[in-house]
């Protein structure tokens, strides 16, 4: 392959690393504050009511797990990629499966299909 199509490659993959790093961690840190929305909201009551804590509570160790997901893309971006990948087409199957929230579902099945695609060229990448 060509030395400027590897850059361009590299660029991409550089620029899809860092929407998949940034926006988990800060969706992430804001299940702590629930400045960017109530994210209790998109719970299922049903799943609600079989949670031995509160919905918040619930809302954080998500956060948290976003936050690790986060932090992994950074430092190994094949294996984070598919972890997000994996992580938001479970929350639209979820979102899908409950009738709610059908928009928000669409965009996670969208972001998940570009975590693959950043999980993709990391591997591709990698090896130029």
């Amino acid at each position: 392959m060509e030395t400027n199509q590897i850059i361009q490659l590299k660029r991409t993959q550089n620029l899809l690393k860092f929407v998949f790093v940034v926006v988990p961690i800060v969706a992430g840190a804001d299940k702590f504050t629930n400045l960017l929305t109530n994210w209790s909201q998109y719970l299922s009551p049903a799943l609600a009511d079989l949670l031995p804590f509160s919905s918040s509570t619930f809302m954080m160790v998500i956060g948290v797990i976003e936050i690790v997901a986060g932090l992994i893309v950074l430092r190994k971006p094949y294996l984070g990629g598919n972890i997000v990948a994996a992580w938001l087409a479970l929350i639209a199957l979820t979102l899908l499966l409950s009738g709610t929230y059908l928009d928000v579902a669409v965009r996670d099945l969208v972001m998940a299909i570009g975590a693959f695609s950043m999980a993709q060229l990391s591997k591709s990448v990698k090896d130029k």
